[in-house]
């Protein structure tokens, strides 16, 4: 997804059943490598970085070789990944799943410590009637894969699948949680039934930040932030479990999804999770100032000795990756999918992390005071971003006033908006125009990064832009 001087990293103890020397040696954060930028530091330096902060284990999005390259004979801990595309290919047929590691994972091991590989990246949120297929290849190709490492006499590496948690039908209360109907019996129950042969864990992606940004008002941020100290308790009214923050809800939600199959004690694994540090200006709490509030309490939740694990399943261990290690801005979507990372692209943190937990933050870089959490009350519009070029947003101004965009012809010549005859000027007016009209149907105002928000009125004369007011 992710988010001063090089920071030290722990990772989460695993489940208190293990010995207290195997929980040690994997008592590290992990931290999520994700590379959809065009700025980003080379991946030598990447894994430098990483290196640097302590990070306990890394999980990157395919089975790159270069990295995995660089990775030999660090101490990380490594999860790669069977991208969306070739699940159905593997599922298919054994010798595809030999070649895949063969080339993925012999080539490497054990120089470079792979531990766990992970068959596509939250496929069941996907709906196409292509994707509904691929659903059913996931569990065959997991099958498919683990042969291959049995057949290699390789028994340390663990094989999930990290999903999101769009696959509950109801998440609250966390006692009421279960898995959609499309999904329950006809994936869910056979993934869960490999995870439970395997010893694997079931990996969710979680993130607090959405369901407290979708409800800010009859949700308290800082029971979002783990900050209220126990002053705010929710009790779950069937299952009297109480809870103090929002992430322990969540995480429960699943596990009594899990329990109502009859898979109670699968392990669970947090994929992804973090904060985002920054993104539009209608985007409500993306800052600075609560992502570190959030990764630093994280931080001290999942590397607690002994674990505090959750209220249905107190004093178990978590293993857990933050996303992300950069700000990635070739990320679609709204503001806030560029802006998870824990260092910017230039390898400079983006605020004091500690992810061993061995201290306290100093403070000597301060965090900047949040000016975005409460609601944006006011006129937005969408215009150029400064530095864009005019071929691209030519390109932009086609598709922003394609079918359905009637607005556009106020940049017709004669029309009112015409001038200043400027690629810029008639781009903003068309991004404009296209966000109000289709913002309610999930359109972003990114277009490629051509373009930004701004509560500067863009108008002139008897040229109005529209606008989304809030």
């Amino acid at each position: 997804m992710d988010k001063h001087s090089m920071t030290d990293v722990a990772f989460a103890c695993l489940f208190f059943l293990l010995t207290f020397s195997n929980a040690k040696m994997s008592n590290r954060i992990g931290i999520n490598y994700g590379r959809l930028g065009n700025n980003l530091p080379s991946p030598y330096q990447s894994i430098e970085l990483i290196k640097n902060m302590k990070a306990g284990r890394v999980k990157i999005y395919d089975a790159d070789p270069e990295i995995l390259r660089l990775l030999s004979g660090s101490k990380l801990q490594v999860s790669i990944m069977v991208t969306n595309d070739q699940i159905s290919n593997i599922s298919s047929n054994q010798a595809i799943a030999d070649q895949w590691v063969l080339e993925n994972v012999l080539a490497y091991y054990p120089d470079t410590m792979i531990r766990f590989i992970l068959v596509g990246n939250e496929i069941l949120s996907y709906n196409s009637s292509q994707d509904r297929q691929i659903w059913h290849h996931l569990v065959p190709a997991m099958e498919r894969i683990k042969n291959s490492l049995v057949a290699q006499n390789i028994r340390n590496i663990k094989i999930g699948t990290p999903l999101a948690m769009d696959i509950l039908g109801s998440t609250f209360p966390p006692s009421s949680g279960s898995f959609r109907s499309d999904i329950s019996h006809q994936v869910m129950l056979p993934l869960l039934h490999f995870l439970n042969r395997t010893s694997s864990y079931f990996f969710i992606d979680v993130y607090p930040y959405f369901p407290w940004s979708a409800n800010p008002v009859n949700m308290n941020l800082h029971f979002a932030l783990f900050r209220n100290g126990g002053n705010l308790t929710y009790t779950d009214p069937v299952s009297k479990l109480n809870y103090t923050n929002l992430l322990d809800q969540m995480l429960d939600s699943m596990i009594f999804a899990m329990a109502k199959l009859g898979y109670q004690n699968v392990r669970l694994g947090i994929a992804e999770t973090g904060w985002p540090n920054g993104g539009d200006i209608d985007q409500i709490g993306a800052n600075v100032y609560n992502a570190a509030t959030y990764n630093r309490n994280l931080i001290r939740k999942m590397t607690a000795r002994p674990p505090l694990g959750t209220p249905a399943r107190p004093g178990v261990a978590i293993p857990t990756f933050i996303f992300s290690l950069y700000n990635e801005n070739q990320k679609s979507g709204p503001g806030t999918e560029r802006h998870w990372g824990l260092l910017y692209p230039n390898g400079r943190p983006v605020y004091e992390l500690d992810l061993r937990r061995n201290r306290v933050e100093s403070g000597s870089r301060r965090l900047p005071e949040p000016e975005n959490n409460t609601p944006y009350r006011g006129k937005i519009w969408c215009v150029a971003a400064e530095g864009a070029g005019e071929a691209e947003l030519e390109l932009a101004i086609v598709n922003a006033c394609g079918e359905g965009n009637e607005r556009c012809e106020a940049v017709d010549p004669g029309r009112e908006c015409y001038e200043p005859v400027l690629v810029t000027a008639h781009a903003s007016y068309a991004f404009s125009s296209y966000w109000a009209r289709f913002r309610n149907t999930s359109a972003s105002c990114y277009f490629n990064g051509l373009a930004i928000q701004t509560t500067v009125d863009p108008s002139h004369g008897s040229c109005k832009f529209p606008s989304v007011s809030l």
